[in-house]
């Protein structure tokens, strides 16, 4: 393991002053170019060069904590989910805010399907429901009740309509939605300890799982073949990311895991801890652990590989970004 990934001191992200609660890295584009977008409990979701981790801008807004962001697949749109009872979408090119989708509870996820400057997003949160939006159909928030500048921030836009999805069945707020490789598949975590894949022709669910503990996270990797991780309690789950509710593999640690990456080809994955500041890598097939990186001065709560797998982004409760090398050539800033 030295050999094939030597250890690098980690590039250090600051901006943030209060915990960082998710992480979301775009597509590689045409440029070779991709994005980073950090949620944040202090209302304010950043947008990073995905290389460099330098600082592009900042998404004004929100008036309570950003629990999970995402970039669409050509990172033209963001998506956030706030503590303010609404979601809402951005043009990430101009920090514009586009759309403001109300609810009547706290947002803890959003997802885009994965297709350029889409014109669907999914939200769920404290109203324990799966919720689709059709931006298409709703007049764009450019005018002044949306605006960060704006001293009449009361008028709102025609709202976007939306419909939701298995509505009663939620026995919890969901904490993460996944959009599915497969467009009519939507993946939705939830405090009643279940993952739920939802298929969206019929409206209804496709298969669940019950997980041993509470949801850390549960993101979708980007790889050729790719895995949906969970973290679990003290357990990391691993479903295939094209089989409703097929699970590859589960692998149980002694520590409680806020956050779990796979890295398919490497078949090594990384956790972040509840209770320590410590990221740990472990190897996937026979479940020891290879490393032990240290940096952060808080819990770990989010834990992102890069869209071409060389490093992977960790959150913290520090209110930090650090970005940790995970291949041998130089990379980026590391030469």
């Amino acid at each position: 393991m030295g050999s094939e990934t030597p250890k690098a001191v980690p590039l250090t992200c600051h901006g943030h002053s209060r915990p960082i609660t998710h992480l979301s890295f775009s597509p590689v584009l045409d440029d070779e170019q991709y994005y980073l977008i950090s949620a944040c409990k202090d209302n304010n979701p950043m947008l990073r060069d995905g290389v460099t981790g330098d600082w592009i801008g900042t998404f004004i807004g929100h008036k309570g904590a950003v629990w999970q962001a995402r970039l669409s697949a050509d990172a033209s749109l963001a998506a956030t989910a706030s503590a303010d009872f609404s979601a809402k979408i951005w043009d990430s090119h101009t920090g514009e805010c586009l759309h403001t989708l109300t609810h009547s509870h706290i947002v803890r996820a959003v997802a885009f399907p994965s297709q350029p400057r889409p014109q669907l997003v999914a939200t769920g949160g404290f109203e324990k429901k799966l919720r689709i939006f059709d931006l298409s159909r709703s007049t764009s928030s450019s005018s002044a009740s949306s605006s960060p500048t704006s001293p009449n921030g009361n008028v709102s836009p025609p709202p976007a309509p939306s419909f939701e999805i298995g509505p009663g069945i939620h026995g919890g707020p969901i904490k993460s939605v996944i959009w599915s490789t497969d467009l009519n598949i939507l993946i939705t975590a939830a405090d009643d300890k279940m993952i739920r894949w939802w298929d969206l022709r019929a409206r209804s669910c496709a298969a669940k799982f019950e997980l041993d503990g509470m949801v850390g996270s549960c993101e979708l990797d980007a790889s050729s073949n790719p895995s949906l991780s969970v973290a679990a309690g003290k357990s990391a789950y691993f479903f295939s990311g094209t089989q409703p509710g097929q699970l590859i593999k589960k692998i149980t640690t002694s520590k409680d895991i806020a956050a779990v990456a796979l890295h398919a080809e490497q078949r090594k994955f990384v956790t972040g801890g509840v209770g320590d500041t410590w990221v740990r890598v472990y190897d996937f097939e026979d479940e020891s652990e290879l490393e032990l990186q240290k940096g952060h001065h808080g819990p770990i709560w989010t834990i992102n590989f890069s869209p071409d797998g060389k490093m992977y982004a960790t959150g913290s409760e520090d209110g930090t970004v650090k970005l940790w090398k995970f291949c041998s050539d130089p990379y980026g800033l590391w030469r």
